[in-house]
C-alpha cells in the first residue's frame, strides 16, 4: 500500500497517452480527420493530460465546467479545478465542425498531430471574465492574458486521446518525468513526504534556501522546472537544468533531491496558478508545494505572499498537496547567511534581496553577482549563456520581482 498522496479525485492515475496497437491505430486514422491547430499552451496542457499530470480530466472542459471553475474553483461535478482547461477554434472552423465528429488535435508550430478529440460541444466563453478570473486582471500587459484574449472565439469540449509527447522526452531525456515515474522513484527512496519546488530560474542562494528547508522536515525534495515556453527573458530549460544540476552536485546531500521537469507553460497566473502547481503536484506524488514569494507572479499584479494566502481557502479533502509556507528570504550580512523575514531581526540595510529576476537582469547586463546572492558554479554557467547571446535581453524589474 502506497503511502504517498493519492492521485487528486482520489482514484489512480489517468494518462491519455495510447500505446502498442491503440497508438499506431489512432496515428492511421488522424491522417484522415479534419485538423484542429493547438496553441502551444494547448499543446501542451494536452501533453498534461497524456501523461496523467492532468488526473482525472478525460480532455477538454466543456461550458458547464468551465463557468464552475471560472466562479467556484471546481468542475460542475464538485472536483476542485482553479484554472480552466480548454482548446479553442475560430467561429468559421466551429461552423465547419459537428457535435460527435473526431478531430486531429496538431501543434501549431510543429505541425505534429498530438492527439484526437471527440467534439462533444462547442460553446463561446466571456474572455473577460476568465481573464479576470483566473489572472484578477484584464490587462492585455499580462502574458497569460494575451493569450487568453488571442485565443479562438470557440471553444471546443470533449475526451482526447494523446498519441505523442512531442518534443519533449527526446529534448529533455535526463529530467523530463512523467507522474507515475516520479511516484516509482519516490517509492524506490521510501519518500512518504515530498515537497515539490516549482522553478523556471536557475536556482539561486534563496532557492537553495527554501530547498533546504523542506529537506530539513520531509523525506526529500522534488526540483521541478517548467518545459515549456516562457515569456521573453526567461533562461531555457537546458541551460536551467545544468545550472541546477551543479548546485544539487555540490551544495545538497546525495540522495536528497531529485530534479525533473514537467511540459506544461506557465500562465502567470499567481495564487490560482499556485493552486494548479499543487494539484498536478499531487499527481506527481508530492505531498508538498513549496510557496515563497510571489509565486508563479509576474510584474505587479499579485501581492508577494498572495499564493500562500490563498491555500486557506482550500481544504484538505479538495486538495491533498499542502502548501509550504516560507517567508521572504534573503542573505543577512549581520546574521552572515540565509534568512528569513521570521529569523532575522536585523534592519533591511544589512539584507541581500534575491530574486531570479534581479539575478537575470545582473547577468545580461554583464554585471558580476555577489557570492551572497548566487554559488560560483552557478553564474559561470549563466555567465556563459549570456555571453552567447546575440542580441541584449532588456529584463525590467518590479516591486515584487519573479522568484
Amino acid at each position: 500500500m502506497s503511502r504517498l498522496v493519492p492521485p487528486h479525485g482520489g482514484g489512480p492515475l489517468k494518462p491519455l497517452l495510447l500505446t502498442g496497437a491503440a497508438l499506431a491505430e489512432t496515428r492511421e486514422k488522424a491522417k484522415t480527420l479534419p485538423r484542429v491547430m493547438m496553441s502551444s499552451r494547448e499543446t501542451c496542457d494536452l501533453i498534461m493530460l497524456g501523461i496523467g499530470a492532468f488526473t482525472p480530466l478525460d480532455g477538454f472542459m466543456g461550458k458547464a465546467d468551465w463557468q464552475s471553475v471560472c466562479d467556484h474553483t471546481r468542475r460542475a461535478d464538485g472536483l476542485f479545478w482553479p484554472i480552466p482547461i480548454t482548446l479553442s477554434v475560430s467561429e468559421a472552423q466551429a461552423d465547419d465542425l459537428a457535435l460527435g465528429q473526431e478531430v486531429a488535435l496538431v501543434d501549431e508550430e510543429s505541425n505534429e498531430t498530438m492527439g484526437t478529440l471527440v467534439i462533444g460541444e462547442k460553446y463561446s466563453i466571456d474572455k473577460q471574465h476568465e481573464c479576470r478570473s483566473v489572472f484578477q486582471t484584464d490587462d492585455m500587459e499580462h502574458p497569460g492574458v494575451q493569450k487568453v484574449m488571442n485565443q479562438g472565439a470557440i471553444n471546443l469540449a470533449g475526451s482526447v486521446k494523446v498519441v505523442s509527447e512531442g518534443e519533449f522526452p527526446e529534448r529533455y531525456p535526463g529530467i523530463y518525468k512523467r507522474p507515475a515515474e516520479t511516484r516509482a522513484m519516490f517509492e524506490e527512496r521510501k519518500w512518504h513526504q515530498v515537497a515539490a519546488f516549482q522553478t523556471r530560474n536557475p536556482m539561486h542562494r534563496s532557492h537553495e534556501y527554501l530547498a533546504k528547508v523542506a529537506i530539513e522536515i520531509l523525506d526529500g525534495v522534488l526540483v521541478h522546472q517548467v518545459l515549456g515556453k516562457l515569456k521573453p527573458g526567461d533562461i531555457p530549460a537546458e541551460v536551467r537544468a545544468r545550472a541546477i544540476d551543479v548546485l544539487l552536485e555540490n551544495y545538497f546531500t546525495k540522495g536528497t533531491v531529485i530534479q525533473a521537469g514537467y511540459p506544461m507553460e506557465m500562465r502567470y497566473a499567481g495564487p490560482k496558478e499556485a493552486l494548479l502547481h499543487a494539484l498536478f503536484r499531487q499527481n506527481y506524488g508530492c505531498s508538498h508545494l513549496i510557496v515563497g514569494r510571489d509565486h508563479a507572479g509576474v510584474g505587479d499584479y499579485y501581492g508577494p505572499f498572495d499564493a500562500q494566502y490563498i491555500f486557506d481557502q482550500v481544504s484538505e479533502t479538495d486538495l491533498r498537496t499542502r502548501p509550504l509556507k516560507i517567508d521572504w528570504t534573503f542573505y543577512c550580512y549581520k546574521c552572515a547567511g540565509m534568512a528569513s523575514m521570521k529569523t532575522c531581526p536585523h534592519d533591511k540595510e544589512d539584507r541581500l534581496l534575491l530574486s531570479g529576476t534581479k539575478l537575470r537582469k545582473m547577468l545580461s547586463e554583464g554585471e558580476q553577482p555577489p557570492a551572497e546572492f548566487s554559488r560560483p558554479e552557478v553564474v559561470r554557467i549563466l555567465q556563459e549563456y549570456y555571453a552567447g547571446l546575440e542580441e541584449k535581453v532588456d529584463i525590467k524589474l518590479h516591486r515584487a520581482a519573479t522568484g
